[in-house]
């Protein structure tokens, strides 16, 4: 009881410092809580954006390097059910097969063709513009998409019809879409894969094997592992330009908010050190009164620690309620995005407001040098 009532009486004896004390506690515990918010959301809408520039881990044959159509090139397609069974259920995947084949519909013409599995082209390329249909089912092998260029230099368009031969194989098939994907791929024609291994002679043979993998760098890199283990004869390996963009955005960005975060904690705990070393000295007499009366400086320090304490926890819970808000608004200003608040966040941030409050309470610690017989006759 009267530890209670002596912790009261500190809360309300010293108003305007402690005001300052919990301002600057909530102001840091409001930076500290956005930049989590911002860390982990962030990053999550990264790299699902990251993900709209296309596939970022490729399966191949170890000479897959070999000029397409070269049987060392090719592996079997039944890796796919290896592949299917290792993935996460949100991986994209699709098999390639290219082969060159003759575009009657324009005098004979060569056409670069790309057999896949149509029904993933949306997931694996989310940010091409396909003007007509893009639904297909995996079995579908009347239909095709065509290159914006490979339309023009062709003359087709969307229900138009087109005949594609080899050597091996003449294919008709309608032009479900034309593709605008602002790459090589505007010159070439996707058809289903059954399409491509008829036309290449090469039946349950593919290519290559692409994945859009949705995560961190470093869950990519899980990913790729547990593939490579699951396949040791071909090679998995990340394609350089998504993951190493990616890789380096997410770092600097990481860098960035965790100094600014740390900046901030030094600057807090700064003001709170100001503050204490403030109150220390106008508490001298109260601690000597208390020493005098037999009071030990450990009862003492634990009275001013829990002071400090509840300084701490409550700036750290206003300090999340309005990081929320803070983050809320960075997310719309700096990056456009949405950003959600995440509970997780709480907790460690009213820990880290009472790491700080009591980091800044070290002046306190002098008040164990004061002597009663000092204070008491006014010195």
């Amino acid at each position: 009881m009267m530890f209670r009532r002596l912790l009261w009486h500190l809360l309300r004896g010293n108003r305007v410092r402690l005001t300052v004390a919990l301002l600057a506690l909530t102001s840091g515990g409001a930076v500290i809580s956005a930049l989590l918010n911002l860390n982990v959301d962030v990053s999550h809408q990264l790299s699902r954006e990251f993900r709209s520039l296309g596939a970022n881990v490729v399966i191949a044959a170890p000479s897959a390097t070999a000029p397409a159509g070269n049987a060392s090139a090719l592996m079997n397609a039944s890796v796919l059910q290896t592949v299917l069974h290792v993935l996460p259920p949100d991986v994209a995947a699709s098999p390639y097969l290219y082969v060159v084949a003759r575009a009657s519909s324009a005098g004979g013409p060569d056409a670069v063709v790309s057999g896949i599995w149509l029904d993933r082209i949306r997931q694996l390329s989310p940010s091409w513009k396909i003007s007509g249909n893009s639904s297909f089912s995996r079995d579908d092998m009347a239909h095709c998409l065509v290159g914006h260029n490979a339309a023009q230099s062709l003359n087709l368009s969307v229900g138009r019809k087109l005949q594609l031969a080899t050597q091996h194989s003449t294919e008709n098939l309608t032009v479900s879409g034309i593709v605008d994907a602002g790459g090589p791929e505007d010159n070439q024609i996707f058809v289903n894969l059954l399409v491509a291994q008829k036309l290449a002679a090469a039946d349950a043979k593919i290519q290559f094997i692409e994945l859009s993998v949705t995560g961190s760098p470093d869950e990519i890199r899980s990913v790729q592992s547990r593939l490579q283990a699951a396949l040791p004869n071909l090679a998995v390996r990340p394609i350089p330009q998504v993951t190493e963009a990616e890789g380096k955005l997410l770092g600097r960005i990481r860098f960035l908010m965790v100094s600014t975060g740390l900046l901030i904690l030094v600057l807090t705990a700064l003001c709170i050190l100001a503050v204490m070393a403030a109150m220390a000295m106008e508490r001298r007499k109260d601690v000597g009164l208390m020493k005098a009366l037999g009071g030990s400086m450990q009862k003492v320090l634990r009275i001013f620690l829990a002071e400090v304490g509840i300084l701490g926890f409550t700036g750290g819970i206003f300090g999340y309620v309005l990081g929320v808000f803070l983050s809320v608004w960075m997310g719309h200003r700096v990056f456009g995005v949405s950003i959600s608040p995440r509970w997780e966040v709480f907790p460690l941030t009213v820990a880290l407001m009472l790491i700080v409050s009591l980091a800044g309470a070290l002046p306190l610690r002098l008040l164990g040098n004061i002597r009663p017989a000092v204070i008491l006759r006014g010195g």
